[in-house]
């Protein structure tokens, strides 16, 4: 997998700058791995709804040292694309996670915070 300073590297040849103009925006990106080490971290932010995700978090753009400035979305859609060779809709991710019976299951909250709802003949 890439690091996310070649990724910087390549929004540096695509736009000017320097590498740490860009490093943050891509360590984003990246930053799922610290919870799985492997390809599936990209389907907590890799998708078009991360990349919007980034531009709230890193403003609409990023004025590079050099003063001139770039939409952070170009830098999202760079760093998923190098990825994953097209811009997945987080949809497109949820489609490949196979459903696993304990994921659906869930108990009568409205029981346990509301007993009440027992003797009228509620629940879920």
């Amino acid at each position: 997998m890439a690091h996310p300073y070649h990724h910087a590297l390549s929004s540096v040849r695509s736009w000017g700058g320097s590498i740490e103009d860009y490093l943050a925006v891509h360590a984003w990106f990246d930053g799922s791995k610290e919870i799985l080490a492997d390809f599936r971290h990209r389907a907590l932010r890799h998708h078009a709804e991360g990349i919007f995700m980034s531009e709230r978090l890193f403003g609409t753009t990023l004025t590079l040292a050099s003063g001139r400035q770039i939409p952070t979305r170009w830098i999202g859609e760079q760093h998923v694309r190098e990825d994953l060779g097209h811009i997945p809709s987080f949809a497109d991710w949820a489609r490949a996670i196979r459903p696993e019976p304990w994921m659906g299951r869930s108990q009568a909250l409205d029981l346990v915070v509301d007993p009440a709802m027992a003797t009228r003949g509620g629940g879920s």
